[in-house]
C-alpha cells in the first residue's frame, strides 16, 4: 500500500474510533490528579489524522492532509488551527512531532489574565471563558510555549488554543486526537500513569530513547508529556525553559502590589511634608519664570 493509500486507510479508521472512544466516566470526571497526554514520536507516522480530528471537532481548520504539502515545512498552530504535526530530518531519520497548549500544571497564561478568562481546571485541562475576557492577551505574553493566538482579523475576536477536548471529557470520552491516532503515539491519562508508561518504555528500551522526559518538569511539569529518539533541541522543542513554574517568577512581585499601592503614597505625602509642600486642602502659589517651556515650582 502506497503512503495515499495508507493516509486514507487511517484517516477513516480515525474517524471511526472517533465514535467508540468513551472512556469509564468515572475514570475521566473525578481522576486522583490532573490528566494529560503521553506523545511517543518514536510511533508518529506522520499521518495527521490528529490534525483532521480536532478540526471536525471544535470546527476550525479540517486539513486536506493527502495534497496540502504541510510536512514540507514547519508550522506553529494559529487561531485556526489548534494544532499541528511537523516533520524534523535527525540523525535518527525524519520524526514527526504533533504540537499543541502544553497544558502547564501551573499555567503562566492562567495566572497573568487579570479576570480569570483563562482557567486551569482541576481536571487538568487549561481553557478560555469568552464572556470573562476583556482582550488584554496578557496570556499571549506570557506563555513560554507561544500557544493561545488572538483572532485579529473578526469583529468579537476569541483566544483560540487546545482545550485537551474539555467538553468531551465532561461526558467521559478521550481527547479527539487520542481516539483518532492508529498508532497509539497518544496515549490519555492521569500523570503518574503517563510517567509510569514512559518511564517504563524508557527502562526497557534504553536504546531507543533519549533518557529524558520532556513535561516531566519543564516549566513546573505539563499536561503532555513527550518521548524521543534524539535530543528534543532537534525536534523543534525548547530546552531553555528551566523547571522553575514561571508564575513563580512574578510573585515577589505580586506580594508587592498592596506596598505599592499603600505604601509609596504615605511615603511621597510625608517626602512632601518634610519639604515644606502644601498639605491636603493646601493651596501653594506656582510662580513661573519667563522663558521657561515646562514650568516649575520654586522651593
Amino acid at each position: 500500500m502506497d503512503r495515499r493509500g495508507f493516509l486514507k486507510t487511517t484517516l477513516v479508521a480515525g474517524s471511526a474510533a472517533l465514535a467508540g472512544s468513551d472512556l469509564s466516566a468515572q475514570e475521566l470526571r473525578d481522576p486522583e490528579e490532573f490528566v494529560g497526554i503521553l506523545v511517543d514520536t518514536t510511533r508518529c507516522i506522520g499521518c495527521r489524522a490528529c490534525e483532521v480530528a480536532c478540526g471536525e471537532t471544535h470546527d476550525v481548520l479540517v486539513p486536506d492532509v493527502l495534497n496540502d504539502g504541510a510536512l514540507e515545512e514547519q508550522r506553529t498552530t494559529s487561531d485556526k488551527q489548534w494544532m499541528v504535526v511537523n516533520k524534523f530530518e535527525t540523525e535518527a531519520g525524519d520524526v514527526f512531532v504533533k504540537r499543541q497548549c502544553m497544558h502547564c500544571y501551573q499555567a503562566a497564561c492562567a495566572s497573568a489574565c487579570p479576570t480569570e478568562a483563562m482557567e486551569k481546571t482541576k481536571k487538568g485541562p487549561v481553557i478560555w471563558h469568552g464572556n470573562r475576557c476583556i482582550g488584554c492577551r496578557y496570556c499571549m505574553a506570557s506563555c513560554p510555549f507561544d500557544m493561545p493566538k488572538f483572532e485579529y482579523g473578526e469583529w468579537n475576536p476569541k483566544i483560540q488554543k487546545c482545550t485537551l477536548c474539555f467538553e468531551r471529557l465532561e461526558e467521559g470520552q478521550k481527547p479527539a486526537c487520542v481516539a483518532a491516532c492508529p498508532t497509539d503515539t497518544l496515549m490519555f491519562g492521569t500523570r503518574a500513569k503517563n510517567l509510569e508508561i514512559a518511564r517504563h518504555r524508557i527502562y526497557n528500551h534504553p536504546d531507543d530513547y533519549v533518557h529524558h522526559i520532556y513535561g516531566e518538569h519543564e516549566v513546573g511539569g505539563t499536561g503532555y508529556i513527550y518521548l524521543s529518539a534524539v535530543p528534543f533541541d532537534q525536534i523543534g522543542f525548547r530546552t531553555d525553559l528551566g523547571t522553575r513554574p514561571y508564575p513563580e517568577y512574578t510573585k515577589e512581585f505580586l506580594y508587592s502590589v498592596p506596598m505599592v499601592l499603600f505604601g509609596v503614597p504615605a511615603f511621597l505625602l510625608g517626602l512632601n511634608a518634610l519639604i515644606g509642600g502644601p498639605q491636603p486642602g493646601e493651596e501653594k502659589a506656582v510662580e513661573f519664570e519667563s522663558g521657561d517651556q515646562g514650568g516649575g515650582d520654586e522651593h
